[in-house]
Formats: C-alpha cells, structure tokens, sequence
C-alpha cells in the first residue's frame, strides 16, 4: 500500500512540476534566497558563540562590540531573502493555478456530451476553485520546505558538528524515527485529503442547486429539507477534515516528544562536558539554539506530508479530467456551406445504462429544403434523434449522410457551422442581449444584421421599452428576462446564424399564443430553403412540416404529411385529436 501511494504521489507531482519548469528563472531567485537564508540563519546561531564567552563570560565589551552591528547587516540580509522568496514562489504558485484552470477550462470546451450527462456540477466547479489551490499550496510550500527547511537543517548540523560533535549523535538518531513517522502518517494525509475534496464537491453542488433553485425551494417549502441536506453534506466535510487535523497534530506532538527526549539527552551530556572543560558556555548555547533552530524546520517537514498529498489528490482529480477523452474529430472533410439533404440510415443508439436502446433502427430522408417533423409522446427519443445531426452523441451503429456524405467524414466545426438551434432549455450568459445574438462566431456579424435578425426574431418587440435596448444584461442564465424574451433571442440566435440546417427544439414552448403566432410566421420565413427539424408537442405548430414522423419507444411507427396521417388514424390522430379536444 504504501509503494502504491509513494508511487501515485511521484507519478502526479512529476506530471505536475511540469507546469512549474516554464518558470525556471523565478525558481533560480526562489533557490537563491531560500539557500542564503538558511546560511544566514547558520551563521546567526554561530555568533551566539563569542556573544555568550566574550560578551557575558569574559565581559570583555571591545572584543564583543561589533556583534550588534554583525547581527543588524544579518537580519537585513534575511529579509531580503526572504522577500525574494516568497516573491518568487507566490509568482510561481499564482502562474501553476493559472496554467492547470486554463488547460482544464479548455477540456471542458472540447469534452464529449455524454461526459457531462454523467458529471454534477458542483464536484467540476470544485476541482476549478478548491482544489487547483490546494495544488498551489502544495507546490509552494513543498518546494520551500524541500529547499529552505532542509537546508536550514543542513546549517544548523553544520553548526552543531563545529561546536560538539559528540553531542551531534544524540541528535542524529532521531532523524531516522521522524523519517518514519512522516512515511507512516503520508498515507492517511493522502486518504483524507482525497475524502475532503469530494465533500467540497458535494458543499458546493448542494448550495448551486439551492441557489438555482430558489424559486423551487421557497414555492414547495424545502428549507427543512435542504438545510437538512446540506447540514448532513457539512458534517461529512467537518469530520474528514477533522481526521486530517488529528493526524497531522498528533505528528507534531510525537515528534515534539522525540526532540523532548533528544534535548534532554543533550544536555545530560553537555553538563558532563562543561565540568570535564570540553564545552564552553558559548558553544552550549551555539549548539543549543542550533539545535532549537531545527525544531520548526523539522515540524514543517512532518507536516508537508499532509500538504503534499493534499495537492497530489487536488492534481490527480484535475488531471483525470484533462486526461478525458475528447470528442472525437477524425473528419477530414470542410463542409463548407452544405446545401442540407440529410438521409439517416438504420441509426441506432442508447446512453450505455441499463435502460437500453433509444432509438432503433431509424431510417428517414429529408430533401435539401425541406422541413422533417418529429413528434410522439415524452421519452421517445425526439431530442436524441435531432442531437445525433451535430454529433453531441455518436451513433451506436447506423450512418447520418448530409449530401451523401457521413457526418462521421466532416470535420466538427464545419459540421456545427451548418446548423443552428433553438431547444427548449435557452441557454443565455451572463452579457447583454446583444451579445448573446451575436455568440460566438457571430460576433464578426454586422451590426445591421444583427438588427435585422432581432426584428425578425421579435426581440427589437420588448428592447425598445428597455432603457439600454439590446445592451440591456440578461442576468444569470437569462434570469432578467421572461421565458418567452429569452426564447426570443435564442431564434435571433439562429436567424443571425443563417445555417442551412435548423433544428427547432419546442422552440415556441415559452410563448403565449399571440406571440407563437408572430414567432411562427418569422419561423416559416427562416424555414424556407433550409433543411429544418421541428420537434414540437404541440402539433398544431408541425402542420405544414413537409415530412411528419411519430415516434414510439425509440421506432418510428408512423410518416407522412399531416394530411396523410389524419387520414390513417393512427397515433398521430389520436393525439391531434386529444390536444384539439383539450383546447
């Protein structure tokens, strides 16, 4: 066990110093300056020699007088040091934490959808925000304590050699049980830091959903139940971090009473020293304060065990996300601006659990121009069948061909760049209306197009009785605006895209009937020579759809227009005539 977490802490951190290598001249300054506070602080404890005998035994002041001064230039030079130091290294740590957030951000932009279907939230923001420091902080410190820690050490038993090396031994053998002790206790600091970090996950899930949610919580009296929720999420937390704080303080206390006993030992045979006038008072007090002079560096030492395993678990959860596998990208193809005939072709496909397949040998061809609906009841794979023509998932077996080409063979972005889409569930940002048209790539459009798209979308309808018009800022996920406002800009979205492709998801949903009646006719008009998939429960909405397909547990079980399959008197009837009864 303990070769496997030594072997997994040397696999991480190595991966991990790599982002530190870049930065090797702020690391030379950082070495630098640990290296002559060490010897700084060496040479303050050897003047406590001829301070003591000249200064306190002899009480001779003309030999002693220049000590002051000597220990006046030591401390200067000591907070120099230290300045560059920390300087340096807070440099480094703040450039790692950048490094590690950018290269786990950009994962994040290139990750399949189905990572995200099984990820929650706040565990990913965690690793973003808790854990990428913990990182920091162990490279900081650990490199600290590696370098300055142990060479004050090095100093310190250098003085202690020069003064008495026979009470050096007595010292030496406690090196090798405070080595132990660190070995023994980096196994449990790695465990526990590991638990915490998953419990900050699950804090941080619990409270966005709270945040998010409030309305949810506040309409069906939840307090009792999230506060009991999250309490339980706390209490989790508190008590790994409370079994981290055991074990860390009971290191320092053992090894507070190895030093015990080592400075006992010392001054039993210092004292048979002095009488036997091998050891002056002023290299007792060298030697001792010398030795004191390791009592913090080695507690440090004990202790970066707990804060390298911490930034070894906070690395290793950052880097199995940046290890995922992406999307995958193997087309060759540039689509260009495709003219849309679209054939799928026995497509098959499911999410991998245990309900099965979702959609099942799937076969339907739709012209270039023409408009394909799919409708059925929830749950019969309408959205997964239109989120397989941009790849958000990869088909099980089955093709997709646009223009007779698979969509496997087309490189991503010029596949995503043939198709719009409005879902149900508008996704808006943090921005004004005006940049939530204009996303993305769309920003290179005019600013007459995108007017012209906000008109035909109706958004210019409620931005002129706005007081800052389409620079008004939507709030956090659009939360300032109405659900239909927000549907709004999602089809400006789309008609300022101008793809050949479109897929409308419930993109009326949001609307009263006034205002579907006015998005539809703007709909139709972007609906004319574009291949568009419509999916709607509403079928009042899918009428004068070209092509018209039911879904039913995966299969298409009936097609046609809508004429056609009133006609037949099959599911698709029964439905328009149960929503026609219920309006």
């Amino acid at each position: 066990m303990k070769q496997q977490f030594d072997s997994k802490t040397r696999e991480v951190y190595g991966r991990l110093w790599r982002y530190v290598v870049p930065h090797k001249l702020f690391g030379l300054i950082a070495i630098i300056g640990m290296t002559a506070t060490a010897a700084i602080e060496g040479s303050m404890v050897l003047l406590l020699e001829p301070l003591t005998d000249q200064g306190f035994v002899e009480r001779n002041l003309e030999a002693a007088k220049w000590i002051p001064f000597a220990f006046v230039g030591i401390f200067i030079a000591r907070g120099i040091a230290g300045f560059a130091t920390e300087a340096s290294l807070g440099w480094i740590g703040r450039a790692v934490i950048s490094s590690l957030r950018r290269d786990v951000f950009r994962k994040f932009l290139t990750l399949p959808t189905r990572f995200f279907d099984q990820q929650t939230t706040g565990p990913l923001l965690s690793r973003m925000t808790y854990n990428v420091e913990m990182v920091a902080e162990s490279v900081t410190s650990v490199v600290t304590i590696a370098i300055r820690d142990i060479l004050t050490v090095l100093a310190a038993i250098a003085v202690m050699l020069y003064q008495s090396p026979t009470l050096t031994v007595f010292v030496a053998v406690l090196f090798p049980v405070v080595a132990a002790l660190v070995r023994v206790l980096g196994v449990a600091f790695r465990r526990y830091s590991s638990r915490i970090q998953d419990s900050v996950g699950e804090v941080t899930q619990v409270t966005e959903e709270v945040v998010r949610g409030n309305r949810v919580v506040k309409a069906f009296s939840g307090h009792e139940y999230e506060t009991a929720r999250f309490e339980e999420t706390d209490e989790k937390n508190r008590r790994q971090n409370l079994k981290l704080i055991r074990v860390r303080s009971l290191g320092v206390a053992v090894t507070q009473v190895i030093f015990g006993i080592g400075v006992a030992a010392v001054i039993y045979a210092a004292s048979y020293q002095s009488f036997e006038d091998k050891l002056t008072a002023g290299q007792f007090i060298s030697f001792f304060s010398a030795m004191m002079l390791m009592l913090q560096p080695v507690r440090r030492i004990t202790n970066v065990n707990a804060t390298l395993q911490r930034g070894v678990a906070g690395a290793d959860s950052l880097f199995s996300i940046i290890d995922e596998q992406e999307e995958s990208d193997s087309g060759t193809v540039e689509a260009g601006r495709l003219r849309g005939d679209v054939a799928f072709r026995d497509v098959c496909f499911g999410y991998g659990d245990e309900n099965g397949p979702v959609l099942e040998d799937i076969s339907v061809h739709v012209d270039a121009g023409q408009s394909l609906a799919i409708v059925g009841h929830s749950g019969s794979g309408k959205t997964t069948l239109a989120s397989l023509l941009p790849r958000f998932y990869e088909l099980d077996s089955g093709s997709i061909l646009i223009d007779g080409t698979p969509i496997t063979d087309y490189t991503l972005d010029s596949l995503r760049d043939n198709i719009s889409l409005v879902s149900q569930d508008v996704v808006l940002f943090n921005d004004s209306i005006r940049s939530n048209l204009a996303y993305g790539q769309l920003r290179e459009r005019s600013n007459e197009e995108l007017e012209r798209a906000a008109e035909a979308a109706h958004v210019l309808d409620f931005t002129r009785d706005l007081a800052n018009g389409l620079d008004t800022h939507v709030g956090d996920r659009g939360v300032l605006l109405s659900g239909g406002q927000r549907q709004r800009i999602a089809i400006g979205r789309a008609l300022l895209k101008n793809a050949p492709l479109l897929i409308l998801d419930e993109a009326t949903s949001s609307l009263d009937s006034k205002s579907e009646r006015r998005i539809q006719d703007a709909l139709n008009e972007l609906m004319k020579d574009r291949t568009t998939f419509v999916i709607a429960h509403r079928l009042s909405t899918v009428e004068r759809a070209d092509q018209i397909i039911v879904l039913d547990s995966g299969r298409i079980v009936e097609s046609g227009t809508h004429a056609d399959l009133l006609a037949a008197g099959g599911q698709y009837a029964s439905l328009y005539q149960m929503q026609f009864s219920d309006e």
